[in-house]
């Protein structure tokens, strides 16, 4: 008797431009990949068979920038992506605390600058709707907080509160009195740590398990979380513990490095992500490099562009070369993978330098290291990143057209006919890796692999296209959510291919969407999701 199963009459897409109808799972890897009548020699007799009844099957998706406690957190939160003006914004807020008297703080998540019209938010305007708690509100690009009077009594912000390095406490410009919006380090290292003290393990934990669930039933088996920190890690290690020593799905970790007032500091942070890689080295959570947030977001104009914002103002960066190299070389030197959040052309240009730098110290060898959202950048820094080698890491998901007017409308010239250019980095040579950002986007796949093949949105598909000339092929989209994916995580020697020898993760489609199309990808859905050879999500089941 065999300990194989045959999966049988599929279209199988393998990431390796073979073509496929059949497998073979033995144990938690592929044995074989090729015909029905191959397969089931391959398997020998006895072995277990599932016809999937010509469904599309392909690599589990990894999801290569996301944050997986934020992302359950996130799910708790008021939802407020979709919020169309500041009145429907108030009435949800209303709605929750009604809904839960009792809550000590009313927590939103998602909110777009578009929805307000133009109008700057301050915290009045969420007094209107709670004056008596608390509230605190996610942008949808994170970088940001909104929150109301309350809540900046309990973070204890008042005029005299320093600003943090790389951030601020936004002020009314006649009192100087902080006006309810904190931005980037603010809301980083004020905001972030108050709410998790204000939590409990066991609210991690159920967050935790909530987004591996919600990461399994779309199809995802395989996750980098962006900006790892103590309270994440901990959720790991007690979730491992939980699992008898695995995980619902494969988690890479980059430990989040916060820019403080001297290298000392910030070498310290990279000589305890060397601690930690050594300590998490496993085959379901590994940490395996380090995170540097370099500018903001375009939204808060708080991203660092060479010419100035629609407005005139200038927003210079969080980390500059000079704070930003010695890191980026310790970290190189080290073995760790780095990890650069870059969306202005300014930023990319730091990001650059830094890792032209390490190479130079440290000399030639295979890196990995990232660019992380390059949702601006100049073509000679597109030429730049694939000469260097660096992945060019992008989330289709943050052009979708719908979410689009106020970032457009805060550069408003000629830098808004070249953005997101994905095509620009394939062209180049460099490794294209898609992921969500989550849960500054939807985790879901198929819609994040929408916006990428046809440039629309996915949220209201009615709008017409997001400079459609850098929509990717459906296929080279699919290989850069699994195949693509796994390269950028130092993963491809087992994960990201339906192919002998890799780790049995793949994810069976409803429909196969290169028959009807990738306008089809909004109506598809993940029928089964397989980590390791183990089912970990079956859609005909009934929870």
């Amino acid at each position: 008797m065999t300990d194989c199963t045959i999966y049988t009459h599929a279209t199988v897409f393998t990431a390796d431009g073979a073509d496929a109808e059949a497998f073979v799972v033995e144990g938690d890897r592929f044995r074989y990949v090729g015909s029905e009548e191959s397969a089931r020699r391959a398997a020998g007799p006895g072995a277990a068979e599932i016809d999937l009844g010509g469904a599309f099957v392909l690599p589990g998706v990894i999801d290569a920038h996301t944050h997986l406690l934020m992302s359950g957190q996130s799910l708790q939160k008021v939802a407020l992506r979709d919020a169309a003006d500041l009145a429907e914004i108030q009435a949800r807020l209303r709605r929750a605390a009604q809904e839960d008297p009792h809550a000590p703080r009313i927590l939103g998540a998602g909110w777009l600058h578009s929805a307000l019209g133009g109008a700057a938010p301050t915290r009045h305007m969420l007094d209107e709707a709670v004056p008596d708690r608390p509230v605190y509100l996610d942008a949808n690009d994170l970088h940001s907080v909104w929150a109301n009077t309350a809540a900046l009594a309990e973070l204890g912000i008042d005029g005299a509160t320093p600003d943090p390095i790389g951030g601020r406490i936004s002020r009314d410009p006649l009192t100087g009195v902080a006006d309810g919006i904190l931005l980037e380090t603010a809301a980083q290292q004020i905001v972030w740590p108050a709410l998790a003290r204000a939590a409990t393990d066991a609210d991690r934990d159920a967050q935790l398990e909530s987004a591996f669930e919600h990461y399994l039933a779309v199809g995802v088996t395989g996750a980098v979380d962006m900006a790892v920190q103590d309270d994440d890690l901990a959720a790991f290690r007690r979730a491992v513990q939980r699992h008898g020593g695995s995980l619902p799905l494969r988690v890479k970790g980059h430990w989040l490095v916060h820019r403080r007032g001297s290298d000392a500091e910030n070498l310290a942070q990279v000589a305890r992500t060397r601690e930690l890689a050594e300590e998490f080295p496993g085959a379901w959570l590994q940490i395996c490099g380090i995170k540097i947030i370099v500018d903001g977001v375009i939204d808060s104009c708080t991203a660092a562009m060479k010419e100035p914002y629609a407005d005139g103002s200038v927003c210079g960066p969080i980390w500059e070369r000079e704070s930003l190299i010695p890191v980026v070389v310790a970290a190189d030197a080290a073995g760790l993978q780095v990890a650069l959040h870059a969306i202005g052309d300014e930023a990319s240009d730091i990001a650059l330098d830094a890792l032209e730098e390490a190479h130079r110290v440290n000399g030639p060898r295979d890196r990995r290291h990232r660019i992380e959202h390059l949702e601006t950048v100049t073509e000679t820094n597109v030429r730049r990143l694939a000469a260097l080698g660096v992945v060019a890491s992008v989330q289709p998901v943050h052009a979708d057209p719908a979410i689009q007017q106020h970032w457009r409308a805060v550069l408003d010239d000629d830098r808004v006919d070249r953005a997101y250019p994905w095509t620009e980095f394939r062209d180049a040579g460099a490794t294209l890796a898609m992921s969500t950002d989550a849960p500054t986007a939807p985790h879901q796949p198929l819609p994040n692999l929408y916006v990428a093949t046809t440039r629309r949105s996915a949220l209201d598909p009615s709008l017409p296209p997001n400079l459609p000339r850098y929509a990717l092929d459906l296929a080279d989209a699919l290989c850069h959510v699994t195949r693509d994916a796994a390269f950028s995580c130092r993963a491809e020697d087992r994960q990201g291919r339906i192919r002998a020898g890799h780790l049995a993760d793949f994810t069976v489609l409803d429909t196969d969407p290169f028959a009807v199309g990738p306008t089809q990808l909004l109506a598809n859905r993940a029928r089964l999701t397989v980590v390791g050879g183990r089912v970990r999500f079956d859609g005909d089941v009934t929870p």
